[in-house]
């Protein structure tokens, strides 16, 4: 893992790209390590944040269509989300909708929560918009947490 780690920081931007793709997905991979190491080379925060928010997105839009297909059998084989945790986080979202891809940034339950949105077919538009604003303030928090650490260790 340090070694792929290592890579995607050689490779700035694109390493941040990809690094939040996989964070975003059912690959257990941490994109803040990657975005930690970024920012103290100096690139700029702004840019980190984009970069990664979109990069996440579209790395959690692959649970969502992962659970549009529907088939529990999948998500529980290629997830690695029982189908009972589908069904229990199905019962928890009734009602609140695509709004709740918000919270997809939370490990452990964020992709939960993705690929049940897809499987109620939850609206398109409103997921994705409601998962990208919740991995920009992710982001956010993230770079200013990281620039007052460094302050203060600095």
């Amino acid at each position: 893992m340090d070694a792929l780690i290592q890579i995607l920081t050689d490779w700035g931007y694109v390493g941040m790209f990809f690094a939040s793709i996989l964070a975003g997905s059912v690959f257990p991979f941490c994109s803040e390590v990657v975005m930690a190491a970024l920012f103290a080379l100096g690139l700029s925060p702004t840019l980190l944040v984009c970069i990664a928010s979109v990069g996440n997105t579209i790395g959690g839009m692959t649970c969502y269509y992962m659970g549009r297909l529907g088939h529990l059998d999948w998500i529980e084989k290629y997830c690695h989300i029982r189908h009972e945790k589908v069904l229990k986080m199905q019962k928890t979202l009734q009602g609140k909708g695509s709004l709740m891809a918000f919270f997809s940034f939370i490990p452990g339950i964020g992709a939960v929560i993705v690929v049940t949105l897809g499987f109620m077919r939850s609206n398109l538009m409103l997921t994705l918009i409601s998962m990208f604003v919740g991995k920009v303030v992710r982001y956010i928090i993230l770079v200013l947490a990281l620039a007052g650490t460094l302050t203060l260790l600095g």
